[in-house]
């Protein structure tokens, strides 16, 4: 009698325990509330009809009166998930962003960058280091390279550390892969003889561009650079001919992994500039982070005045006599 008892009751609690891991469990979103929900994030997003969304299940969350749930949008190339809230009577979802406040996001950019090795301009051992993600053939970046140099390195030099890392979208400029891989043959044997090559090739990019054979006219600019500069040449014509791709593809993971997706792309102590922003814009950010290092900003030239037109006589409104 007693064992029949026990052997019940151990049943009825297996079932209980049953139940209540149900109730705590993933529960699904009705079909009428998940294609609610696909159609508002679809025109709230303008999310295109290539695109599927999927709704997860409901989880419970830290948020009284809302459920936890993942919508994922699944394209050709890219799948992504987002959390969000839904309210328990099916009547508000809600976005949730969390934002760490334990860390610094800037900083937590620049870990991901490696600097070791790479050609510098600038104080190099300045609080503020500006990065640019740059493509030799690229007209934006010839722009930004056009603004931060020689301007900008004048007036920052002696406070600023200035970078640059490779990028090149290889897929629409068919010899910047050549013109990285080379300049980083330069950078291995002599600093300054990378960046005149840097600022010769932003400010020729069409030149190359128009040469039948690109990649020879890179290697031969390269070389050029290089004798200036007086590096071993057989060395230099040797990293050429390798077209080792290491270091270039190294730099792409880096790019990717702190959110890089077109050039230039510009981090200045971990803040980003996309573009080829104007250079009181990148005035702005270098001031803010010097001052956020301890460090004075230089002062900056005046702005020219702008031109003013002689004023114009009004033509007279009198009647000439006859």
């Amino acid at each position: 009698m007693n064992r029949r008892f026990l052997v019940a009751l151990f049943r009825r609690s297996l079932v209980a325990i049953f139940l209540i891991c149900l109730g705590c469990s993933a529960q699904s979103v009705s079909p009428d509330v998940s294609r609610r929900i696909e159609r508002e994030v679809r025109s709230y997003y303008s999310v295109p009809a290539a695109v599927t969304i999927n709704v997860g299940p409901l989880k419970p969350s830290e948020f009284p009166n809302y459920d936890a749930l993942t919508i994922t949008m699944e394209g050709a190339a890219k799948k992504l998930s987002y959390d969000f809230l839904l309210s328990k009577d099916n009547k508000q979802l809600v976005r949730v962003t969390k934002l760490d406040l334990t860390t610094d996001p800037y900083e937590a950019v620049m870990k991901k960058i490696d600097l070791n090795g790479r050609p510098t301009r600038g104080n190099k051992d300045a609080k503020v280091v500006m990065v640019n993600f740059d493509d030799f053939e690229c007209p934006f970046c010839s722009r930004m390279h056009a603004t931060l140099f020689p301007e900008i390195l004048k007036e920052y030099g002696d406070k600023v550390m200035f970078v640059y890392k490779d990028y090149p979208l290889s897929e629409i400029h068919p010899w910047a892969d050549r013109a990285a891989i080379d300049a980083n043959c330069l950078a291995a044997q002599n600093n300054d003889a990378y960046w005149d090559f840097a600022d010769y090739i932003h400010a020729h990019q069409r030149d190359v561009s128009g040469e039948k054979d690109q990649a020879a006219a890179v290697d031969r600019l390269v070389l050029t650079q290089g004798q200036q500069h007086h590096v071993d040449t057989d060395k230099l014509q040797a990293c050429i001919k390798a077209q080792n791709q290491d270091s270039l593809k190294k730099s792409e993971k880096e790019a990717e992994s702190v959110g890089v997706s077109a050039t230039p792309t510009m981090f200045i102590n971990g803040q980003e500039l996309d573009g080829a922003v104007s250079i009181s814009e990148v005035r702005a950010v270098l001031d803010s982070a010097l001052l956020q290092a301890g460090v004075t900003p230089p002062v900056h030239p005046e702005p020219p005045a702008p031109a003013t037109t002689p004023a114009t006589a009004s033509p007279s409104t009198t009647t000439p006599s006859k």
